[in-house]
């Protein structure tokens, strides 16, 4: 019993040969799949955590129930504002990436000379405090060319713009030909949010396993609806890997938002970052 047992525990010489063909097989399948790497100067998937140190440039203007009014483009104090991006390569050359910052700081000015009340010109004082927040989210899809040292993305995606300005305004002016005095104070607030489809180049190089460079690009374009306006941004950086699966990550960026919003009351805004990004990435 224990010797018929044996034999028959053991496999015939046929499937010996099919077992030995389905592993040379797998084993080349397996080969395969090691040479389909994605090219080194991307990653499989990636979390960056950082901010964004920008010298904002801002206008204003609108119409109020005291008429139409617009301060000069400004300079204001330097601020850090949050960012967080994300990227994700499904095979080798589809890939998702997220980015969202946030722009949320108070905004004072006092104008003395010479300015513009209701299209005319005028002279006197006029002083306004506000407060302006911005937040912008994007997705995109994004197809990658090359699995060498360079990668090249092309994407398309769409963008979530939510903006909310409250302040109050006083003012002292007067106007020649005809002569006339303007003195009036006021409050007031406006929020809106919009849906946008964006447009977005990227380029990626692997110097070595640790360093890289890249560069950016996108629009958004919105016409039509409550609010319209358009958003560029671009950046340049480099990454250092200091670790196996974490990298420093700084660039120099431009944002650059103009809206219109649409109603009983137009309102405009103009805003310009720019200045250097840091981040700390998590990659795989």
């Amino acid at each position: 019993m224990s010797r018929l047992a044996t034999r028959a525990a053991r496999p015939s010489r046929t499937t010996t040969v099919k077992l030995l063909q389905a592993a040379i097989l797998l084993g080349a399948a397996a080969g395969g799949m090691a040479q389909a790497q994605q090219s080194p100067a991307l990653d499989r998937m990636s979390l960056s955590v950082g901010g964004f140190y920008a010298e904002p440039k801002i206008h204003l203007g609108g119409d109020t129930r005291y008429g139409r009014v617009d301060t000069p483009d400004e300079k204001i104090d330097d601020v850090t504002l949050p960012r967080v991006k994300a990227e994700l390569l499904i095979g080798d050359n589809h890939g998702l990436s997220f980015d969202y910052f946030r722009f949320d700081e108070d905004y004072g000015a006092t104008i003395d000379g010479d300015t513009e009340y209701e299209g005319r010109p005028v002279s006197g004082t006029i002083s306004a405090n506000a407060n302006l927040r911005l937040e912008l989210a994007r997705l995109s899809y994004k197809y990658w060319f090359g699995k060498e040292k360079n990668a090249f993305g092309i994407g398309l995606g769409a963008a979530f713009l939510r903006a909310k300005i409250s302040g109050s305004a006083e003012a002292n002016v007067s106007a020649a030909a005809p002569v006339a005095n303007y003195s009036w104070s006021g409050s007031d607030s406006a929020s809106d949010n919009v849906w946008a489809p964006t447009v977005e180049l990227s380029w990626r190089h692997a110097l070595n396993d640790k360093v890289r460079l890249y560069a950016e690009a996108g629009g958004i374009k919105k016409n039509g609806g409550t609010v319209e306006g358009h958003v560029y941004n671009g950046a340049a950086g480099v990454e250092w890997a200091f670790a196996k699966n974490v990298s420093l990550v700084a660039d120099y960026g431009i944002q650059k938002i103009d809206l219109h919003r649409n109603g009983e009351r137009t309102a405009d805004l103009n805003l310009k970052l720019t200045g250097p990004s840091a981040f700390v990435k998590v990659r795989f």
